[in-house]
């Protein structure tokens, strides 16, 4: 056929109505250049034709492999059900071939919509292990025993056009010998595939090979729960078949011989939340099929995470094909059925799509692209047209968009849907949940007592009221809104109790009804702290606000003082004062731990916030009792520093103008009315405890002095412990003026003459006469926030020491440190080492307040107080005490040569 000549009208009309018409027509052009017989068998062969265009129409890659081989390539499209022998391979250029050719047949059938996608991720896959396979053979030396175990969408026979091959090795013999095999296979098979063999142990960095016995010692002492996951799909798949089935029987024991834990099921869903926030980082969540929200990970998750909680007790869930264990699982009712049939339907069209994306250049995209030419392609590949409904690319997005939040829907509530129809007995008998699955899957997802969680599943959806019939929507969601939480059974009972107890609030309702995000952050919140959930339980109207960390900012001091004082001034007496503002303390207080558990405040914000807070407590009690003297009330200790804790008292010293006997009984009046409104007669009526032990004198002084006995007292009585308490020492409340001139009067003998060689020998003999002192019973002096070596008292005293013996001015310990790095006085990675030891036991000494409940000054020595603690952080118990080892550990070297001038390498 001449370069010139027209096409064939049949190659013609169907290139029209192709999804790419000029790139159809360009590339049979250049058949009928290169190979003009070719074109005419593909005219005379409809079946030949339609395959033909379908590929080039889809592929620029294929094209490619169409025009090197036109001839060969038109004799596969002619016989798409029979594969390309493959029995004369004897070199790695022959295999490349052999595989560009199967390729383009899978491709063929699944373009003109011969194959489902079952068969065609099948197909894939067996060419990815007949690659394997061949690679194998090629490479073979007769030396030592080899088995390639497939990993991923290959074992699982759902293979993508553009998948990595993940591998690993199992070997019998010299290590350095199947090392260098094992390289040999994966250089060959790289010429077909992309191949990855980090899923190995160690990652790149263990060894390329082991034995089985070196496997099953990992899996039993080192492997992480991610590791697990992946040998749902793991199998043989070349090599010696002997050696293949004894790993795989191995890797089956190590994956079934016990119950998947809910820690260990807790690191699978934050692993997949962390991709899910990289991938809206980049802002491509709404057009990223895989890994965003309501895609193909969503899918694919959700089976693995229901196998590794069911699987070692029905081993026809351990299957390594997605959509045949979905199945499975839809019919035996470990999932509503009519959610496992969307699912399923969402998967194959999800998945077509990222076919089809990835056949284009065999490159890995997952994303719908956002050019308006591109998208109109994928739409038409995907055999969408123009219609009135809209264009090809308006019907894809509707389509995708509609099945991605379908998809997200049923992931989200999938996991405790048939929880609830076991509960009620709704299902028929051979899709119901039996009693032992139920337990399991609630245990694997935190829910220890499933009798307890039955319990309050009863109560949230008796009756047949409006909220009962709104939680029994929600109640799934809401399960899993729990499930992430520290401690999932303490917050079903504080949400059991918020919705149907008592205290029931209708408002509470009505926010999980019109705000799931709120619900969710409750839910979190509930799970954290039984305290923060009495404080929700007091003031329901605060959870609308949960969902926006900016509606719980704290407002600035005199904001804050403007509003208790205006409470206040509408209360009579005392007790209705103390009431009314221990209620706005509260809900104040609520709002910090609120932004803490979320991670909106860091712990330096923290203290800020809780300073800022504790400072307008004082000052609007202060004005609701009348001072008639002037009064001012200075903080020390970490009030006066702005590093409050959940747990800290308020390090309080007072100061009055006057000498007269009236003015030191008014100023007497004022400072007990203050400590009695803010500490309370009781635990109940307690806001803050107040310690004025620091004051001159100590307990056996004056509450309050004028401010001509300050002075006295500090020109001639003072002690050193002293002048390292008003290191901290800040005007908080009452007259500014006169606080103010009290520490301009003390400046010079605080700061002015330096420390003495027996000054430091003081504070040292301070400091090691509190670390000698006996921790309190039931606190763990290994691990000690406190009092432990390196941990906060070791910082603040180090501080405090070269503060004084610096002159360097700074309220806080942190901003201490930095003013003291600044002024050269501290070297920066020490001070550096000081201040992230200083904060992380301050968050971890914040968040253990705050899942405890009350006060604790060490990580918790109860097993499982010590879990909901870790879960708090986001970590487990083990790497929350090796990192309070490493960051203490340090801080302690740098303190015993700067603060005990010990010899020491920086």
């Amino acid at each position: 056929m001449a370069p010139d000549h027209p096409l064939p009208a049949v190659l013609d009309e169907l290139a029209e109505r192709s999804a790419a018409p000029v790139n159809v027509r360009v590339a049979l052009a250049r058949l009928a250049e290169e190979a003009p017989d070719a074109l005419d068998r593909t005219a005379e062969d409809p079946a030949i034709a339609a395959s033909l265009v379908a590929v080039v129409a889809a592929s620029r890659s294929l094209t490619r492999v169409i025009e090197a081989r036109p001839h060969e390539s038109v004799g596969v499209l002619a016989d798409t059900g029979h594969r390309p022998p493959d029995d004369d391979i004897d070199d790695v250029d022959r295999l490349v071939a052999w595989r560009d050719l199967e390729f383009l047949r899978i491709a063929a059938r699944d373009l003109v919509g011969l194959d489902p996608l079952e068969t065609v991720g099948d197909a894939l896959a067996r060419l990815g292990r007949q690659v394997l396979a061949h690679a194998h053979r090629l490479t073979e030396d007769g030396e030592g025993t080899l088995t390639v175990i497939g990993m991923g969408k290959l074992a699982g026979e759902e293979l993508n056009y553009s998948s990595d091959i993940d591998a690993m090795f199992v070997g019998e013999g010299s290590t350095r010998v199947l090392e260098r095999r094992a390289r040999a296979i994966m250089d060959v098979a790289r010429r077909c595939f992309r191949m990855d063999a980090n899923l190995r142990p160690e990652g790149r960095n263990g060894p390329l090979v082991r034995s089985t016995e070196s496997y099953e010692s990992y899996w039993r002492s080192w492997a992480e729960p991610w590791e697990f996951q992946a040998l749902l799909k793991a199998r043989p798949v070349a090599g010696d078949t002997d050696l293949g089935d004894r790993w795989l029987e191995a890797a089956q024991r190590a994956l079934w011989a016990r119950p998947f834990d809910a820690d260990a099921l807790r690191s699978l869903r934050a692993m997949k939340a962390r991709a899910e926030a990289e991938v809206a980082r980049r802002g491509v969540d709404s057009r990223e099929i895989k890994r965003g929200p309501g895609g193909i990970r969503d899918i694919e998750f959700t089976v693995q995470l229901l196998q590794l909680v069911h699987g070692h007790l029905d081993p026809d869930l351990r299957g390594a094909t997605t959509l045949t264990v979905l199945a499975e699982m839809a019919r035996e009712g470990y999932i509503d059925e009519s959610d496992g049939e969307h699912m399923a339907s969402a998967y194959r069209l999800l998945r077509t799509v990222e076919h089809r994306l990835q056949l284009v250049d065999e490159q890995q995209v997952h994303t719908v692209p956002n050019d308006e030419r591109q998208l109109d392609h994928l739409a038409r590949v995907m055999g969408l047209r123009d219609a009135p409904e809209g264009t090809a690319a308006e019907q894809l997005l509707r389509d995708l968009r509609a099945t991605q939040a379908t998809v997200r829907s049923i992931h989200e509530r999938v996991y405790f849907r048939p929880l609830l129809e076991a509960f009620a007995a709704t299902s028929s008998a051979d899709t119901l949940l039996g009693p032992e699955a139920t337990t399991a899957r609630l245990q694997a997802f935190g829910f220890i007592d499933a009798v307890r969680t039955q319990a309050a599943m009863g109560d949230l959806t008796r009756g047949l009221s409006r909220s009962s019939r709104l939680m029994l929507q929600l109640l799934p969601l809401l399960l899993d809104w729990l499930s992430t939480s520290p401690d999932p059974d303490l917050g079903l009972l504080q949400v059991r109790n918020l919705l149907t107890g008592p205290r029931a609030s209708r408002q509470i309702a009505e926010t999980f009804r019109d705000s799931p995000a709120a619900a969710r952050a409750l839910c979190t919140l509930a799970g954290t702290s039984r305290l923060l959930g009495d404080i929700v339980a007091a003031n329901p109207d605060l959870v609308a606000r949960l969902d926006d960390p900016e509606r719980l900012v704290t407002q600035p001091v005199e904001v804050l003082v403007d509003r208790a004082s205006t409470s206040l001034r509408l209360r009579e007496g005392d007790a209705e004062r103390q009431s009314s503002l221990r209620r706005w303390q509260q809900r104040n207080l609520l709002g910090i731990g609120a932004r803490d558990i979320s991670g909106a405040a860091d712990v330096r914000q923290v203290g800020r916030d809780l300073t800022a807070l504790a400072e307008a407590t004082l000052r609007s009690a202060l004005v609701a009792i009348e001072p008639q003297v002037e009064f001012a009330v200075i903080g020390l200790g970490r009030f006066g520093g702005s590093e409050l804790a959940y747990a800290s008292d308020l390090d309080l010293a007072f100061v009055h103008r006057g000498t007269k006997a009236v003015d030191i009984d008014e100023a007497r009046r004022v400072a007990q009315s203050l400590m009695r409104m803010v500490a309370g007669t009781t635990p109940a009526t307690r806001l803050y405890e107040i310690d004025a032990d620091l004051r001159p004198e100590g307990k056996n002084g004056p509450l309050s002095r004028s401010l001509d006995s300050w002075s006295t007292y500090w020109r001639g009585q003072a002690l050193t412990w002293e002048r390292q308490a008003m290191t901290r020492a800040r005007v908080v409340a009452g007259d500014a003026d006169l606080g103010t001139e009290l520490l301009e009067t003390l400046s010079a003998p605080i700061w002015e003459p330096g420390l003495s060689q027996e000054e430091v020998r003081d504070i040292r003999r301070m400091k090691a006469r509190i670390e000698s002192e006996r921790i309190p019973i039931g606190e763990d002096p290994d691990f000690h926030l406190k009092l432990g070596r390196g941990s906060l008292s070791d910082i603040e005293f180090t501080a405090q020491l070269l503060q004084l013996q610096a002159g360097v001015r700074a309220t806080g310990t942190l901003d201490a440190i930095a003013s003291l790095a600044r002024h050269g006085a501290l070297d920066g990675d020490d001070a550096a080492v000081l201040a992230e030891s200083y904060e992380f036991c301050e968050q971890v000494r914040n968040r253990w307040f705050l899942v405890n409940s009350g006060p604790g000054d060490s990580l918790p020595t109860q097993p499982e107080s010590l879990l909901w603690l870790a879960r708090a952080m986001d970590t487990t118990p083990g790497a929350l005490r090796e990192h309070y080892r490493r960051v203490t550990r340090r801080a302690r070297a740098v303190v015993e040569r700067v603060f005990y001038g010990l010899p020491g390498r920086r």
